[in-house]
């Protein structure tokens, strides 16, 4: 043992539950904290922080967090009430709402698309982009109906559609 090192007990702001590559879990997955998911999940998964996907992480159901990292696959609703960043190797299949949103190129995305504040005065929220329309880096339709990169462009798209 070392003197005048002290190994820091496990501070309760930093818990992170994790879902490791392999593991496979049938149900709803819920916490007050943040959580990890490089295995399966087939459920709804709620974190009251941040749900960080892993490139081989997949989720087949809803998720509802704060703040929200996706390398992986989900086809569900993502409800996000702060930041969601999409990585280059994600797949996304369903519906988004987040109040901003960080789109790598390469990112796909299957659905429709609602991005800023919740909207109390009715109508389309801000930065809707309806299922099916894609846009590229050049602003370029895509007929396969994938988003793909560039949060700058994706925003004058939207923009321009209201």
């Amino acid at each position: 043992m070392s003197k005048g090192r002290v190994t820091p007990a496990a501070s309760a702001d930093k818990i992170i539950s994790i879902i490791g590559p392999g593991m496979h879990i049938v149900g709803d997955c819920d916490t007050t904290d943040t959580i990890r998911i490089e295995g399966r999940v087939e459920g709804s998964v709620r974190a009251e922080k941040a749900v960080v996907i892993g490139k081989g992480g997949r989720v087949n159901g809803d998720i509802q967090t704060q703040d929200a990292v996706i390398a992986g696959t989900v086809r569900g609703a993502l409800d996000v009430d702060s930041r969601l960043e999409l990585q280059a190797t994600c797949v996304i299949d369903g519906e988004i709402r987040a109040t901003r949103l960080k789109l790598d190129e390469g990112g796909v995305v299957n659905g429709t698309v609602s991005i800023g504040r919740k909207d109390v005065g009715g109508g389309a929220p801000a930065g809707a982009v309806p299922g099916g329309q894609a846009m590229s880096p050049q602003a370029n339709e895509n007929p396969a109906g994938r988003l793909r990169g560039g949060k700058a462009k994706a925003k004058a798209k939207a923009r321009a559609a209201r």
